[in-house]
């Protein structure tokens, strides 16, 4: 008697199918880290130790050093702060004054504890060093970028600087509009800055990018056809505090972002640097307990021992730091691996991320 077999159609399919097109081959894809890591020597841009700004606060409560690093920012941004700030630092403004703001999810800020901190009872200032110039508001943009010879605006500029902007503004829309641009066959090769700008459009500006290694943001100006931009405030990035408009502080008090990135500052307050090491002794202080996060009782300020130039310190303590030119094909596929997490630990890429998400990476050489 013929017995009759029953095979089920999948069962069916999987017998006749290899193992190969039944559990297809995973793509592997490297992490940011990785991708930096991997990055050869010849994408690394030296940071000179004139460009350095070097705090030194206090011992902590087990006796150890707390130094705080600063890269300030290149021309053309904020550099009428930038050259106050240089002046404060060679006059040794800030030896003996203290850090008197940190106000959880926001900012630390230091300097003069009787500038600005309405609860401190302090009525007398620190003097200011001669020669510190005033700064209009006007320094808070600049319609030149580093990449660029000459002014970014429709009428004046080349066939680049249009290109740039046209390209630039189209691909943000896109993305606002929530076109899919993670196409898995798009050209390895895309042009850095469009490519990262693409994936990070957002409602501050109608431009995001890279330019000497700084988060840029741009807008153009419909009625008379310029660009502007500016520097961003990202974790870490280092500000003017001032007083109210048109008042744009010297320099003397600055403050650095401990949180979710201020974007509303933009524009608003001038950007002068970034924090590349040590912001672990700044983010970890006792928040205040006064008005805006001020320290009202003198005793909890964290006193500052002093802030030079890199260039300043002794020969014996060589600061040399790198970062990760923004021009390199390493940068860019390290934004896209940012913007689009592939790798073992993440079930579903993201598609995107704010560019303050992208931190620029910098690293400490080590001395030969």
């Amino acid at each position: 008697m013929r017995k009759n077999i029953l095979i089920t159609p999948l069962a069916a399919l999987l017998a006749l199918s290899p193992v190969s097109a039944q559990e297809p081959e995973k793509k592997e894809y490297p992490s940011p880290n990785a991708i930096v890591d991997a990055a050869p020597a010849s994408d690394w841009k030296a940071i000179s130790a004139s460009d350095l700004l070097v705090m030194d606060l206090t011992p902590d409560a087990r006796g150890e050093a707390r130094r705080i690093i600063i890269q300030l920012m290149p021309p053309p941004f904020s550099q009428g702060w930038i050259g106050n700030i240089r002046k404060l630092a060679a006059a040794k403004f800030w030896d003996g004054t203290s850090i008197n703001r940190v106000q959880d999810n926001y900012v630390v800020q230091w300097g003069d504890a009787g500038y600005d901190n309405p609860e401190s009872g302090e009525v007398e200032q620190k003097a200011l060093p001669e020669g510190l110039v005033e700064v209009p508001e006007s320094e808070y943009t600049t319609s030149t970028l580093p990449d660029f010879a000459g002014p970014i605006g429709f009428e004046e500029a080349n066939e680049q600087q249009i290109a740039f902007i046209k390209n630039a503004m189209s691909i943000a829309r896109l993305h606002m509009g929530h076109l899919d641009i993670f196409r898995e066959d798009r050209d390895p090769d895309l042009d850095v800055k469009n490519f990262v700008m693409a994936r990070m459009a957002d409602r501050y500006s109608d431009i995001n990018s890279f330019a000497s290694g700084w988060a840029v943001g741009g807008k153009r100006d419909d009625e008379t056809s310029e660009t502007k931009f500016w520097p961003i405030h990202c974790y870490g990035a280092v500000g003017v505090g001032r007083n109210l408009s048109p008042n744009t502080g010297t320099g003397a008090e600055l403050y650095t972002v401990i949180g979710h990135a201020p974007r509303h500052l933009d524009r608003n307050i001038a950007v002068v640097g970034r924090i590349i090491e040590g912001i672990d002794h700044l983010s970890s202080l006792p928040r205040g307990k006064g008005q805006l996060g001020f320290y009202a009782d003198p005793k909890k300020r964290v006193p500052i021992q002093s802030i030079r130039l890199g260039s300043a310190l002794p020969d014996t303590e060589p600061l040399r730091f790198e970062y990760l030119d923004t021009e390199s094909k390493p940068f860019a596929q390290y934004a896209d691996a940012r913007a689009n997490r592939r790798d073992p630990f993440f079930i579903k890429p993201a598609g995107g991320a704010d560019i303050c998400n992208i931190p620029v990476p910098v690293r400490r050489v080590k001395a030969e």
